[in-house]
């Protein structure tokens, strides 16, 4: 009598076998079932083309799994950017800037590491920064998402308390006996008028009609900050030095060190002063009339460039000092031509006057009305010096004084390095390799007052609030500095330059490495990344989000997290961080 088949179970078989070393799979969908007493297996496809995931798929089913599409199993109930919070923190702790601020976690240094990663990834003011980052994940990283703009006032307060012993502790890390610290002042405008801060000075944001608040920026050779002082408005670069050398003597205990500062800085009654302290040491540069002088009595000549475009000199009226005499010759071209163009645009303006001063006849203009004029052409193109200006009643006249161009034609690309170091501790080169060092404060500057930070415009009403919102913002620079040199490789950097500052022409202007150039000119890193700028960097990471999800069926379920994967950009820029 004949049995009929019964339907059996289906599942999926896999075999392995080894050929020639290498160990091959096969995915077989069969069917078992009983006729009879026997047990028999039918084979009903071959699934060893599909991807391995569906093989799963296939497998799990015929095991009695249910398997549904992934937006009718959960729902994703809101999706916050997480990226750059994960990367910002994540090179905070690295750093140890947390533990560095306060040993001990506590809600006001919660919301100052929240503000300090604000600061990069979103700058705004204390009110918009507790809107804008319940839009991030950075409020439930800190657990600061009940925090209101009080609290961050207060942990202002409490962050300026502190700072003379994060400054101590920064020191202690990257200011050593013998070595340097660069210093230079900017200044930021300032909207209202409540600060007893704000006043009018040298504007160098070009903002005539705002006041100011000065601020002096120290740091360490490579340009990481270390310390900062804020100053009213209306103070003078060197008023501001004996804050630095008490600063760096009393607070951080250093004996010797060399502070290198611009010559508006260091003028000569500030290195007079500087010279009461033994060991304190100090590179600068001089004035242009300064140059003038040696010049004019013969100290420094042009001959002393003909075969290097440095030379050492001494002169009695700088005792126990250096003297480092440099010549460049593109930065000689570019005075040259920059001077013409504002001697011909004077001329130009003067000559409208003069014109308009003949043609007056009917009423001339008096001497006080044509000095205004004139004045307002002066102060434009700063070239009176280079002019003869004979103002009468009714009568202007003017012409070059072509013997005072010809002078100052001769100095053009001259400038010198003064210093009080020996010249077996710095040699003329690195002399010159220690000035020019101030670049790396004036890019702090940039980073803090540009795009990434944006310290200005500052609205503050009180003076303590002014200098914790400006000492924060240094503290997110100096994130930001370690995130940089950290991310170079994928940044329009060059990574080269530190070494090869140490050994190129110090005089002439810095040449890009070969490296820097293919990244400019291809926009892509060698192993095939698009080169990013900081901030372009930090919105791709953005990118990588965290999902609050929910099972759908289960509505009153926990909500759990998952997190977006990263891409391969945001995996090589989390290897070069470290995290």
């Amino acid at each position: 009598m004949h049995m009929p088949k019964r339907s059996g179970i289906a599942h999926v078989a896999t075999t392995r076998r080894t050929y020639k070393g290498k160990v091959y799979e096969t995915h077989l969908l069969r069917r078992t079932y009983r006729e009879g007493r026997q047990v028999k297996h039918e084979t009903l496809g071959n699934l060893s083309h599909l991807p391995p995931e569906l093989i799963d798929i296939i497998r799990g089913a015929l095991a009695g799994g249910r398997y549904v599409r992934v937006e009718e199993a959960f729902a994703i109930e809101r999706s916050l950017p997480h990226g750059h919070v994960e990367a910002v923190l994540g090179t905070i702790r690295k750093l140890g800037l947390d533990q560095l601020i306060a040993s001990k976690r506590s809600r006001e240094r919660d919301l100052v590491v929240a503000m300090i990663a604000h600061r990069l990834i979103s700058p705004a003011s204390k009110l918009a920064a507790t809107r804008q980052w319940h839009q991030t994940t950075l409020s439930e990283e800190m657990g600061v998402a009940d925090a209101d703009e009080d609290d961050l006032y207060g942990a202002l307060d409490w962050l300026l308390s502190r700072q003379a012993g994060i400054e101590k502790k920064l020191s202690a890390r990257h200011l050593t006996e013998g070595g340097r610290a660069l210093y230079d002042v900017t200044s930021s405008y300032y909207e209202g008028r409540h600060c007893p801060l704000a006043r009018y000075g040298h504007n160098r944001d070009g903002k005539r009609e705002n006041p100011i608040i000065v601020y002096g920026v120290m740091t360490d050779r490579e340009g990481r900050p270390v310390a900062m002082e804020v100053y009213p408005g209306n103070t003078a670069d060197p008023a501001t030095i004996p804050d630095q050398v008490r600063k760096l003597r009393e607070r951080f205990d250093l004996e010797s060190v060399t502070l290198v500062g611009d010559r508006g800085m260091l003028t000569a009654a500030r290195i007079e002063a500087l010279k009461e302290y033994p060991g304190l040491g100090w590179v600068s540069a001089l004035r242009s009339t300064e140059i003038r002088k040696l010049a004019n009595e013969g100290t420094l000549q042009l001959s002393l460039f003909d075969k290097k475009n440095l030379a050492e000199i001494t002169s009695p009226e700088f005792p126990g000092e250096r003297l480092v005499a440099c010549f460049n010759p593109l930065l000689a071209e570019e005075r040259g031509r920059k001077r013409e163009e504002l001697l011909a645009a004077m001329e130009k303006d003067l000559g409208k006057i003069a014109v308009g001063v003949r043609r007056r006849t009917k009423t001339p203009m008096d001497a006080k009305e044509i000095g205004l004029r004139v004045g307002r052409v002066v102060n434009a193109h700063k070239m009176a010096k280079h002019f003869d200006l004979v103002i009468t009643d009714g009568s202007f006249t003017f012409s070059r004084k072509e013997e005072s161009i010809r002078r100052e034609i001769l100095l053009d690309g001259i400038y010198v390095i003064r210093t009080s170091e020996p010249a077996e501790r710095r040699s003329p080169e690195d002399t010159v390799r220690d000035y020019k060092g101030l670049a790396n404060v004036e890019r702090a500057f940039r980073c803090m007052k540009g795009i990434d930070i944006l310290v200005r415009p500052i609205f503050h009403r009180t003076v303590d609030h002014v200098k914790a919102h400006l000492f924060l913002c240094l503290l997110a620079y100096y994130v930001e500095w370690h995130m940089r040199k950290a991310l170079a490789p994928l940044l329009f950097e060059d990574e080269e330059l530190e070494e090869d500052r140490k050994t190129r022409d110090p005089v002439l202007p810095a040449k890009s490495s070969a490296g820097a150039m293919r990244k400019k000119a291809t926009k892509m890193t060698p192993d095939g990344f698009p080169v990013q700028s900081f901030s372009t960097l930090l919105s791709d990471l953005a990118t990588r989000c965290r999902n609050r999800c929910r099972i759908k069926s289960k509505p009153n379920s926990p909500a759990f997290n998952e997190l977006t994967q990263r891409t391969p950009l945001q995996e090589r820029a989390f290897q070069f961080l470290g995290l």
